[in-house]
């Protein structure tokens, strides 16, 4: 099976080992890899803010750049579902054309953990790593993209890791985008509860499958000098 690589911006800057534990994943499960050099950022930052011209520029880009790919893979829920957003981009008469393309390209886009579970049908992928951990669902990868149970589901046959619950696991982590750069006080009492939590787990390591939700954790983490290791879902499930 064909797959292009959408490595996201964050993950392109901030994350890079995501990237390549991503596509070592993939190869190892028979998937040919690719990654389209042309790829940018998917928009969402526009979007959210309202630039919606702006936006339907990136989104027709990033059409044109992943057309020909059979599947697109993402480590990142909140950059898949902002592709499925294209189609509510354009809904002018004169902009049918891109609608279509649009709900082509997001129904061959999907978030790593989904790919897995619901395309390649895997949930073992050979991971072995000893810890206790909790694991954070991004808002965006489970209300908007409604991926919800794919990435319990292969942490469960990761060899011994043992996953305890994360109370109000549910309530965002405050980052939201430019939600924490705008609402700067709010965001960090949203990560400051979140943190509280991860703590009364117990947790030695937090899991989560977006590098922005994981950022902001890692980054109060650090500030508060916690003893929580911070890792993205595909760190994980390439630990050998």
């Amino acid at each position: 099976m064909k797959v292009s690589l959408f490595i996201t911006c964050l993950g392109d800057l901030f994350y890079p080992g995501v990237g390549k534990d991503t596509v070592e994943i993939l190869e190892r499960l028979g998937c040919e890899v690719d990654f389209p050099s042309a790829q940018t950022c998917c928009g969402q930052p526009a979007y959210n803010s309202g630039y919606h011209k702006e936006t339907k520029e990136i989104a027709k880009h990033m059409i044109r750049t992943f057309e020909p790919a059979e599947y697109v893979v993402t480590p990142s829920g909140s950059c898949a579902a902002m592709i499925h957003e294209y189609d509510q981009l354009f809904q002018g008469e004169r902009e049918e054309e891109w609608r279509e393309k649009a709900r082509a390209l997001a129904g061959k886009t999907r978030e790593l953990t989904q790919f897995l579970v619901e395309v390649l049908k895997v949930e073992e992928v050979g991971a072995c790593l000893k810890a206790k951990a909790t694991y954070h669902p991004s808002c965006h990868m489970t209300r908007l993209l409604g991926v919800r149970d794919a990435p319990m589901k292969l942490l469960r046959r990761v060899e011994g890791l043992a996953v305890t619950p994360l109370p109000n696991a549910q309530d965002c982590c405050g980052f939201g985008g430019t939600f924490a750069v705008k609402m700067v006080p709010i965001s960090e009492q949203m990560v400051d509860e979140k943190v509280q939590k991860v703590e009364e787990t117990g947790a030695e390591v937090l899991i989560g499958s977006d590098s922005g939700c994981l950022m902001n954790i890692a980054g109060r983490v650090h500030r508060k000098g916690k003893p929580v290791r911070v890792m993205h879902i595909a760190q994980v499930l390439n630990s050998r």
